[in-house]
């Protein structure tokens, strides 16, 4: 199936008209209003340096309910013994810049310039947030992504030190869990995240999950761990 061309107009098509491997669509923009819609709607941009911009909605989605987190005995020990400070919203651009960095040593380079700036401006609205792990007073990894009602689409993480990325989840999870949210969509499949508990289910369930997490109140701002 050939992906939908999108034009000016903030809209997309449903993602169930998706491909095989899960693009839907090619083009538009990464406007606040056009990013907030995807996401609302299952949607992400995912796209290499060098290609048009694509939008996504996978088939299955890998989703990681908060309760279902699996901290293995090596990892609750990291955690109890305090190893990192953990904060939310104090270094995004440098979480985005550390992600990236990361990325672009393999062949997934997805987060170019004009994407790390699009994540900002969800940032500085209240939207898009991020959790850091510090070691002595240097980022040692952490994560980001986008809150909306009952759900954190997450985006990407990085460890600079082991288990870093992990523990920062770790807080993320738990602050979801003392506010109600529903679940963490990890987009696509990856080995690391199905250890963590992350579950894949069909993507029509996970709409219609979604569209119920959509119903809540999206909590907005900066956030404080």
């Amino acid at each position: 199936m050939t992906p939908f061309l999108l034009s000016k107009e903030i809209c997309f098509p449903h993602p169930r008209l998706a491909d095989a491997h899960g693009l839907l669509a090619v083009g538009g923009d990464l406007c606040e209003s056009r990013l907030l819609l995807a996401y609302r709607t299952g949607i992400f941009p995912w796209y290499s340096e060098g290609e048009p911009l694509l939008w996504w909605s996978p088939d299955p989605r890998l989703v990681l309910l908060p309760a279902d987190l699996h901290v293995s005995r090596k990892l609750k020990r990291t955690i109890d013994k305090g190893t990192f400070e953990l904060t939310f919203d104090t270094a995004f651009k440098e979480v985005v810049a550390g992600c990236a960095a990361r990325r672009t040593k393999s062949r997934s380079t997805w987060i170019v310039p004009e994407m790390a700036k699009a994540y900002q401006r969800l940032h500085n609205i209240g939207i898009a947030h991020s959790v850091e792990a510090w070691q002595e007073g240097v980022l040692a990894g952490g994560l980001y992504g986008v809150s909306l009602g009952g759900c954190f689409f997450g985006e990407s993480m990085f460890s600079k030190i082991s288990n870093a990325s992990k523990v920062a989840l770790w807080a993320l999870v738990e602050f979801l869990k003392m506010r109600n949210f529903d679940l963490l969509d990890c987009q696509v499949t990856s080995e690391h995240l199905v250890q963590l508990g992350a579950k894949e289910i069909p993507r029509t369930i996970f709409l219609a999950n979604l569209a119920r997490s959509m119903k809540k109140p999206t909590l907005s701002g900066k956030w404080n761990s």
